[in-house]
């Protein structure tokens, strides 16, 4: 079987990291993988699995790469697409219907569509529902990574129920797990004396890093502490600026991107997602896997679901700096078992997703 990846760029991002992992797991389970990439720049270039071929289609958006996409498919037929988010999700449905081509088209959501079109004012953006209306039904699966996800896309576009299937992402692997246990030099983890606080991901509005920052100040006020912010993004200045601002600039630091983030989450003494709104953060569960403490917002959608609304880690509202200060000192002081939050990170191992993508593609052969 002969299945496309679809992904608008190599960029470092959730979304581009999960698509690689469903990538290799469909090729380590005898399917050939093409991971087709509107424009084949970024980082994440030198992570592509070994026996699946990149196919860079060199346009510069989305929607450029169409005609690209069409002699892809007639030239190389391949039984099934598989993309993501809704632009390129959008681009692909049309590529499919223009080609004339018989290939099994999966689109993939992986954010709270009622919270995301709402944030952004672009015009892409406004005429995003429009275009997931009228093209989705074309998809022969859509699949959400939460049931918050699907329930909010259901709601917002009206899709048939047994068309949207949830499928949690393919995000533990035992290559994680190694990772995790590599040797870190960063001076603030040699020592347990004063407790790291950590966070990983863009910095962006969505992740609302300035009420994190902000709850760390609280924080401080009760305790020793340090915070780390892995990832970078355009609000970078902004943050810098807040942290100065607080007068933190000794305790806080935000290193940019880091190759392994896994082996400052083993060692983390509280991980802390602080955003406004997922689809299912991927990075708390790795959080979990590794097993370090996490505190959450109840943020649509994604984490109640992986905490089991609260059971593996404290959720507090979105955008109170306030009950987030509180629910760092509570696990700071009463942390959960290590082990246990292990096995549930584990649970959502990739080879299962996997496995899911596989009925999709191919029903019971896959069982």
């Amino acid at each position: 079987m002969k299945v496309a990846i679809v992904l608008p760029s190599l960029e470092v991002g959730g979304v581009e990291r999960v698509m690689l992992l469903l990538a290799e797991g469909l090729s380590n389970n005898s399917v050939s993988v093409d991971l087709v990439v509107t424009n084949a720049t970024g980082s994440l270039k030198n992570s592509i699995p070994n026996r699946v071929r990149l196919i860079d289609l060199k346009a510069l958006r989305a929607l450029w790469s169409l005609p690209r996409l069409i002699r892809y498919l007639r030239k190389y037929c391949p039984d099934a697409i598989i993309s993501a988010k809704d632009y390129q999700n959008v681009v692909v449905l049309w590529a499919v219907k223009l080609s004339g081509v018989t290939t099994k088209a999966i689109v993939t959501t992986h954010i709270d569509v009622a919270v995301d079109w709402k944030q952004n004012k672009s015009l892409k953006t406004k005429l995003i529902p429009y275009l997931v209306q009228w093209c989705y039904p074309w998809a022969d699966y859509v699949v959400a990574v939460s049931q918050g996800v699907r329930d909010s896309l259901i709601t917002m576009t009206g899709l048939p129920k047994a068309k949207v299937k949830v499928i949690y992402n393919p995000v533990v692997t035992p290559e994680l797990l190694l990772k995790a246990d590599e040797p870190l030099d960063h001076p603030w983890f040699l020592s347990n004396e004063v407790p790291v606080i950590l966070s990983v991901g863009r910095l962006t509005q969505q992740k609302d890093y300035s009420t994190l920052i902000r709850a760390f100040a609280l924080v401080r006020r009760e305790q020793p502490a340090r915070l780390v912010i892995l990832g970078d993004g355009e609000e970078r200045p902004n943050l810098e600026a807040l942290v100065c601002e607080l007068g933190l600039g000794e305790d806080v630091a935000l290193p940019g991107f880091v190759d392994n983030p896994y082996k400052y989450m083993r060692r983390a003494a509280v991980f802390v997602l602080s955003s406004k709104w997922e689809g299912l953060p991927t990075v708390l569960i790795e959080a979990l896997a590794c097993g370090c403490p996490v505190v959450s917002t109840d943020c649509p959608s994604g984490p109640a679901e992986i905490l089991e609304w609260g059971k593996w880690g404290l959720l507090v509202p979105v955008g109170d700096a306030d009950s987030l200060a509180k629910a760092i000192v509570q696990t700071l002081e009463r942390p959960p078992d290590r082990e246990l939050l292990r096995k549930r990170g584990l649970e959502f191992g990739a080879e299962r997703a996997v496995q899911q993508y596989l009925e999709l593609l191919i029903g019971d052969q896959a069982k």
